[in-house]
């Protein structure tokens, strides 16, 4: 099976206080990248985001936008860098909402420092200009955003596989959904983030953030648009924009891989969740597989050896008759 990899980068409501603790205490690729982009976050917006991540204990909500936006970049590049130096060579990218720009970086779209200066630059722009909202993660078909309550009350954000979708909704709004939910049975979870991403709740960031110019030229690795279900070699102007704006169609970009080949799919985001949607999006038959490394359980370093495990191929002896 010649199976291409793809680094998969996630985006906001999977960070958790702890995340890549074992690496960042053991691998010293990690913890390189995760202190060099902590020092760069500090000169940049004035405030260290490693304290953040490792000061507090690993149930409580990590929902500081200002300090998760930046956390989730770090966390990602740092991990794809690891990856790297473990053998994991990349032959595609995906990006998904925030982890778009990780996902930029490692591609060679655009500087390390000037991505992480993006990231910023869209907490400014969010802190700035928007009211608090939302997001609530639905364990249904996407088809039950047709119906009245939730599009009353919230716009579709993500349909992440054919029984899992994401809506964003004001702050107001989020309590009225869930209680629905709830007395219907539906399972559900509401995300750790402090706005309503995906939606037109954050128009009032878009003037701010794109005065923030993001120059970026053509990468070095084909970028997977989960926006534009499509595979791009240049992104346009309003790239990172776009990608926290339009909903996540990640379902419809597993399809589109899919349709042309094998895959290895590495998560490299910070809980895993994208490994597990892509076992539920991949077509019955695929042969494709897929990976975690970090997860909110741990076992960093073993997840990690078992991805490069998985990568050598199998060396089966031949079996000889008895004498």
């Amino acid at each position: 099976m010649n199976a291409k990899t793809v680094f998969m980068f996630s985006g906001q409501g999977s960070q958790y206080y702890q995340m890549g603790r074992q690496l960042y205490a053991e691998h010293p690729v990690f913890r390189h990248w995760m202190d060099d982009l902590d020092e760069r976050a500090y000169r940049i917006a004035g405030r260290r985001v490693i304290e953040a991540i490792y000061g507090s204990g690993k149930g409580e909500v990590f929902d500081e936008t200002a300090l998760t936006h930046p956390a989730i970049f770090m966390v990602e590049y740092a991990l794809a860098q690891c990856l790297i130096d473990e053998g994991e060579h990349p032959d595609l990218l995906l990006g998904a909402s925030l982890g778009s720009f990780a996902a930029a970086a490692v591609g060679g779209y655009l500087g390390v420092e000037e991505a992480l200066s993006a990231v910023l630059a869209q907490v400014a722009a969010f802190e700035g200009a928007c009211a608090p909202g939302g997001m609530i993660a639905v364990l249904a078909d996407p088809a039950l955003y047709d119906e009245d309550f939730l599009r009353r009350h919230s716009e579709m954000a993500g349909v992440n596989f054919g029984a899992h979708f994401a809506v964003s909704a004001p702050a107001a709004s989020l309590n009225v959904i869930e209680g629905e939910l709830k007395q219907r049975g539906i399972a559900h979870q509401r995300l750790a983030v402090g706005y309503a991403y995906h939606s037109r709740w954050i128009d009032a960031a878009r003037s701010a953030f794109l005065a923030h110019p993001v120059s970026c030229g053509r990468g070095l690795l084909p970028f997977v648009c989960c926006e534009q279900v499509a595979t791009l070699n240049r992104l346009p102007d309003d790239f990172f924009w776009r990608v926290v704006r339009r909903p996540i169609r990640f379902r419809d970009a597993i399809a589109h891989l899919e349709k042309t080949g094998t895959y290895r799919y590495l998560d490299v985001g910070p809980a895993g969740t994208l490994a597990t949607f892509v076992k539920y999006a991949m077509p019955p038959a695929s042969e494709s597989t897929s990976h975690a490394v970090l997860t909110p359980y741990g076992q960093d370093r073993k997840n990690l050896a078992a991805v490069a495990a998985a990568r050598r191929p199998v060396v089966r002896m031949p079996a000889y008759a008895a004498a």
